[in-house]
């Protein structure tokens, strides 16, 4: 018996030609959750919108300064309507007065371009290089050349030494101070020998802590810095004061007849202060006068005077061998006096010109590196005897430790300089009630 024939239009026949429009397994699961998806997220959006929060379209958490405003785009963005935008300057200036860079700058960037927001907690402050290289590779001004060097990429080859460090610059102080003879052993104090360390000189504003070679109870004054510097009151040494840290070595003590020393101020004051204490005391001493004083020692040249006449001439003559000692001695060790009106006139001293601030375009903060020793960034202090050595570190140093690279400090434009010159800052009145800010 023949078998059965199927041709191929039979067999074909047997097919569904639709099979591709019937969903099973995994399509069809993937076609339901897309829509359920969809659908919930249509939902969580919607809910938000009848809610009036823009927390779906928040590009992420605000800095600590403005986590206040974490559910107030409007605040920045200026209306609801547009938080998807940049926010402007003109938001910003609502709150902070940020005043320019340079008057002459030629180009001034929006706020957010540096200060970039919805990053998480971190400073606003800490701007991306990128940010000030704009400007500082290949510096330009409006009016003429630039005082400035033009060409910094970073902090790194391209960034120029200190300029207090730089070629025929020196300490601009006139008193005479010498480093190496402070710092040796057995240097010879009020009650034997001592060594002397930094911190007996240098310390921060607002140390408590009693000073070794001052005057019992001198008044602790903090570092004299305007508002406009904007840093830390422990950034900067205090300045080096005699009352604190000279009086107790270097006496001004002018007679032999007092144990108290003359007061660290300007010769008119000392002179009277001097006339003064002899006068005084010779008025409660009468049968003094005529005595002649054994030589004084650290007067070898002087000649033995007479014996005085009466009052006044004893005074006087106490108040020739007084100003010898200080004029010629102590106080000349320290400073430069001249003499405008001849020899027999009161001395003229030269201001101190102490520098209290070596860097003033950078910031430094000393209370952050404490954990650092002195002489280890103040390499030449154990070495130098000039008051006009210039000893504060080189960039060098503080490459060493502010470098490129994950386990290094910080070496970042925005860590040492400022953009805003806040010496021009203004006060900002607020727009905002507490009740607003809720």
């Amino acid at each position: 018996m023949a078998g059965r024939i199927r041709t191929n239009k039979k067999l074909a026949q047997r097919i569904n030609l639709n099979y591709f429009k019937t969903l099973r397994g995994i399509p069809r699961w993937r076609r339901i959750l897309s829509g359920v998806f969809v659908v919930a997220g249509l939902g969580w959006l919607g809910w938000y919108a009848l809610a009036g929060s823009p927390k779906p379209y928040n590009a992420g958490p605000l800095g600590h300064a403005h986590a206040l405003l974490g559910q107030k785009c409007g605040a920045c963005h200026m209306s609801q309507a547009s938080y998807r935008q940049s926010a402007t300057d003109q938001a910003c200036l609502g709150c902070h007065d940020g005043p320019v860079h340079q008057e002459d700058q030629r180009f001034t960037p929006s706020c957010s371009s540096c200060h970039v927001e919805h990053e998480g907690a971190f400073r606003l402050a800490s701007t991306s290089d990128a940010t000030c290289t704009q400007c500082h590779a290949d510096l330009k001004t409006t009016h003429g050349a630039s005082k400035f060097v033009s060409n910094i990429r970073g902090f790194d080859s391209s960034h120029p030494e200190f300029a207090a460090l730089r070629p025929g610059v020196m300490d601009p102080g006139t008193v005479k101070f010498n480093h190496q003879v402070h710092l040796k052993d057995e240097l010879r104090g009020p009650n034997g020998g001592v060594q002397l360390k930094c911190a007996d000189c240098h310390r921060p504003p607002g140390t408590d802590e009693s000073w070794p070679f001052g005057i019992s109870g001198a008044a602790l004054k903090p570092a004299s810095f305007t508002a406009s510097d904007r840093l830390p009151d422990r950034s900067y040494m205090q300045p080096v004061d005699y009352e604190k840290h000279c009086a107790t070595c270097h006496t001004l003590q002018f007679d032999r007849r007092f144990s108290e020393s003359t007061p660290h101020k300007e010769p008119k004051v000392v002179y009277d202060f001097v006339f003064n204490k002899l006068t005084e005391y010779i008025a409660g001493h009468p049968a003094e006068i005529p005595l002649v004083d054994e030589p004084d020692k650290r007067l070898p040249t002087r000649p033995p005077q007479p014996p005085a006449r009466n009052a006044a001439e004893w005074v006087q003559q106490r108040m020739a061998d007084a100003q010898l000692l200080l004029w010629r001695k102590s106080c000349k060790e320290c400073h430069a006096l001249s003499y405008s009106n001849g020899y027999d006139a009161l001395p003229v001293v030269a201001k101190s010109a102490i520098t209290t601030r070596w860097l003033p375009h950078a910031e430094f903060d000393h209370e952050a590196h404490q954990m650092v020793q002195c002489a280890s960034c103040h390499a030449k202090v154990n070495t130098s005897r000039e008051t006009s050595d210039v000893l504060i570190p080189g960039i060098q140093t503080c490459q060493q430790c502010h470098r490129a690279g994950q386990d290094a400090a910080e070496a970042r434009c925005f860590e040492c300089h400022v953009y805003h010159d806040w010496s021009k800052e203004k006060p900002v009145a607020g727009k905002y009630t507490v009740k607003q800010l809720q």
